[in-house]
């Protein structure tokens, strides 16, 4: 799928304090006019560019592509943003590890040319959904992330007691309380983020699950587990004095009063990952997160 046919228009986001943004905006930019396309910008980097270029709202008009410039973060917010639009998303890392945004600033005009082209794949990442549901019944708007929720006790760093259940078909099994530091229910894809440094395992990117990793558990009897995508999850406060807060993806936090249950499921709403020929989850791992092992060669 390339942009034959199609209205050509890039929306970019970026890492405002990124020293490279600069000479990537401009780079874009040229590429653009030569190749007849239209570039918007989201407002925090319009400043960082040259000319007069239109503020991205995809509320207003709509993009064949995003192109997120900076690091992890930068390519998460992307995707909260194109997720149930369909639009492409291409990462290029400006930060350090990068591990979703595994494309060098160096390799951007090769690639730019081959979404034109039409030579890539896109990796569909599943996302996950969080509401609230308040003592009195009522639910509040839906959460969405696409790496991980993260459920932890507000304010002062603090151990809270959780209490955790697990849907499969139409019954709900308990599975007890445990104290911690929180908790991370996460995507394959945000295996290897928090999920991994709590000591949760390495799920591939395109196994339809989900995961639920404890952080810091004060007791040797939880361990993290991966359940099937159609679970669904209920995360409640054992505790009776003090709130939880529930963060998507480390960029949207929400407080969660006492007498609020989480509940996560997979959503309906997909991101959809840029990724090229050659490329591929276990050369990234390899080369990101310096997997242990010696060559087989």
């Amino acid at each position: 799928m390339g942009f034959q046919n199609k209205t050509k228009r890039i929306g970019v986001l970026g890492h405002s304090v990124s020293r490279d943004l600069p000479e990537c905006l401009e780079y874009l930019l040229g590429f653009c006019l030569e190749n007849k396309l239209e570039m918007l910008l989201e407002p925090s980097i319009l400043n960082h560019a040259p000319g007069d270029i239109e503020e991205l709202d995809l509320e207003k008009k709509s993009v064949d592509l995003l192109v997120a410039l900076g690091g992890d973060g930068t390519l998460l917010r992307a995707g909260r943003l194109a997720c149930g639009r369909d639009v492409p998303v291409l990462g290029v890392n400006l930060g350090h590890l990068g591990f979703l945004t595994a494309l060098p600033k160096k390799d951007l005009k090769g690639c730019l040319e081959q979404i034109l082209l039409g030579d890539y794949v896109l990796d569909v990442r599943s996302m996950l959904e969080a509401r609230l549901i308040h003592e009195d019944g009522s639910k509040a708007d839906p959460l969405l992330a696409w790496n991980d929720f993260v459920i932890h006790k507000k304010g002062l760093a603090s151990v809270t007691r959780l209490g955790l259940r697990i849907k499969e078909g139409n019954s709900w099994n308990e599975m007890g309380s445990f104290a911690g530091d929180g908790l991370v229910v996460g995507t394959p894809t945000g295996s290897t983020a928090y999920s991994l440094s709590a000591g949760g395992p390495i799920v591939d990117p395109s196994v339809e699950c989900f995961l639920i990793t404890p952080i810091c558990p004060h007791t040797l009897n939880i361990r993290p587990m991966i359940i099937p995508g159609s679970s669904r999850v209920a995360v409640d406060s054992v505790e009776r004095v003090g709130n939880l807060v529930v963060t998507a993806d480390g960029q949207v936090a929400v407080d969660v009063p006492q007498g609020t249950t989480i509940q996560i499921k997979q959503s309906v709403v997909k991101v959809h990952l840029v990724r090229f020929p050659g490329q591929n989850f276990f050369g990234t791992l390899r080369h990101k997160l310096n997997w242990a092992g010696e060559s087989l060669g």
